[in-house]
């Protein structure tokens, strides 16, 4: 694993990592299968209102917690409603606001919320104040899994360092920036996982070099691939798994920090930077290239969106417009980065030579503590920063709402645009799917237009396994959401 997770407690993870794990501990009350098909999960039926505002749930009895107690309706009623809870600071709460009451018990104006309710032991009701996307698309995240309401109460904050669930694995130990270890649950409601025990390794800084090498040592079942080693790697030793994400790896630019709250500056930025040459020579085009904000794929993808290409004339004369000529004035400006492995730094040094020569000079800092790197961002310190977004759904709101939306707590550009606030809101209430697609596009134009980010990749999953490792599967989600109690090893062959 890349980066140490900032906790384990579903509601409160922050970070893909922390998903991984989570996704292996806990259960939903749905899931999301290899092709992004919503399938039971401690839900054994559901039945939903003509309207889609009114959700009804049956769970499955005898579900039992990792520490011997049945899971019940009040659980589950609990865990979604404190997604929404001030107190928790989930970063998922914006995707359940529809919930009836969401707004007046966020704002402590009311002690619970009016569309959650427990009908009986194993039956819960949602009721929705509007609906664009089917509520059990968003139920499924792994944020809204399900946790048992006693402990989390007990324990607050403490619960995500030692979390409890109904998962095919419970959690054994963590050993921060070291590893984490689960061992497999034998009282699974589906069945006990094949492996005895997951051990997730943890590289602060993505050393995949590192890794590389432990595994062709035989000490990992999978590892990440270095661009560098792609071409010289035996073809029929391990398996090879390769597939597109709904992601978004991005450079973020502060806009509440001068001279980056200048929308001429941050345009200069865009053109100055030769991302193609950076895809097509430092990652061998492992990846895809981004011209806008919306992964190949999602809803509303636009394949004429108007993106920057690589014009240095034209940066020089934006800088010039905003009286910066040939980047005289400006100071130098810090660039920060979680991830810190050969082929990144390469990139990362194109970028600074690119921006050298229009004259911005960029100073190269790297934070590989994950929650450090993220309360600098929360904070605004960060004036640019590479940002990954892994969708937590396959939806253009989770990408243009949860990054560029004025008030969304994962807006670390800290952009803000009123009509492009306007058209998220419209497209998120609107049922009209040829109407959400124009929003959509409208609103992601826009963006590109103001340049808070400048979209560079998005990721394709590639990974090595070895050779034993059986019933791999891997959805468009990528890595987080892969079944790990599906998975077992055939040392025998």
């Amino acid at each position: 694993m890349d980066l140490d997770p900032s906790t384990l407690d579903p509601a409160r993870i922050s970070d893909v990592y922390g998903v991984t794990v989570a996704q292996q501990i806990f259960d939903g009350i749905v899931s999301y299968d290899h092709t992004l098909t919503i399938t039971p999960g401690l839900a054994q039926s559901w039945t939903a209102s003509r309207d889609w505002l009114t959700w009804t749930f049956r769970l499955r009895r005898g579900v039992k917690f990792h520490h011997g107690r049945e899971l019940t309706a009040d659980d589950a009623v609990f865990s979604i409603g404190r997604i929404l809870d001030p107190r928790t600071k989930s970063h998922v709460s914006d995707l359940f606001m529809n919930i009836r009451g969401a707004k007046e018990f966020r704002e402590g104006r009311a002690p619970k919320l009016d569309g959650l309710e427990a009908l009986d032991r194993y039956t819960f009701r949602v009721s929705l104040q509007e609906a664009s996307v089917p509520f059990v698309t968003v139920l499924a995240i792994v944020h809204a899994r399900v946790v048992p309401k006693e402990l989390v109460e007990a324990q607050g904050e403490g619960f995500g360092q030692r979390p409890v669930g109904t998962g095919p694995f419970r959690f054994v130990r963590w050993n921060r920036n070291k590893e984490i270890i689960l061992e497999a649950n034998p009282d699974y409601y589906d069945g006990r996982p094949f492996l005895d025990r997951v051990e997730y390794k943890v590289y602060p800084g993505m050393l995949y070099e590192q890794m590389l090498k432990e595994f062709s040592q035989g000490e990992l079942e999978d590892t990440p691939i270095p661009a560098k080693d792609r071409s010289r790697l035996p073809s029929d030793k391990y398996q090879y798994v390769r597939r597109p994400m709904f992601s978004l790896r991005f450079y973020g630019l502060n806009t509440k920090r001068p001279p980056l709250n200048d929308r001429r500056v941050r345009q200069a930025i865009h053109f100055a930077f030769d991302k193609g040459a950076v895809v097509e020579r430092i990652h061998q085009n492992r990846f895809t290239l981004a011209n806008g904000i919306l992964p190949p794929g999602t809803l509303g993808y636009n394949p004429k969106l108007s993106g920057y290409a690589y014009d240095p004339a034209k940066a020089k004369q934006l800088l010039e417009q905003a009286g910066f000529p040939n980047g005289r004035g400006l100071p130098p400006i810090t660039f920060w980065s979680s991830a810190k492995f050969d082929d990144l730094v390469l990139e990362h040094q194109q970028f600074k030579k690119n921006l050298s020569e229009i004259g911005i000079r960029i100073v190269l800092s790297y934070n590989t503590d994950w929650p450090s790197f993220s309360r600098m961002l929360r904070e605004g310190k960060a004036e640019i920063f590479q940002y990954a977004w892994y969708a937590d759904i396959p939806d253009p709101d989770n990408f243009l709402f949860k990054l560029f939306h004025s008030q969304s707590p994962r807006n670390y550009s800290f952009y803000t645009n009123p009509f492009v606030d306007g058209l998220l809101l419209q497209a998120r209430a609107s049922t009209d799917q040829r109407r959400r697609v124009e929003l959509y596009r409208q609103a992601e134009q826009l963006i590109m237009d103001d340049a808070p980010v400048i979209p560079v990749i998005h990721h394709t999953y590639e990974r090595l396994f070895q050779p034993y490792v059986r019933s791999i599967e891997v959805n468009g989600l990528g890595d987080p959401y892969i079944p790990m109690r599906k998975i077992w090893l055939d040392k025998g062959k």
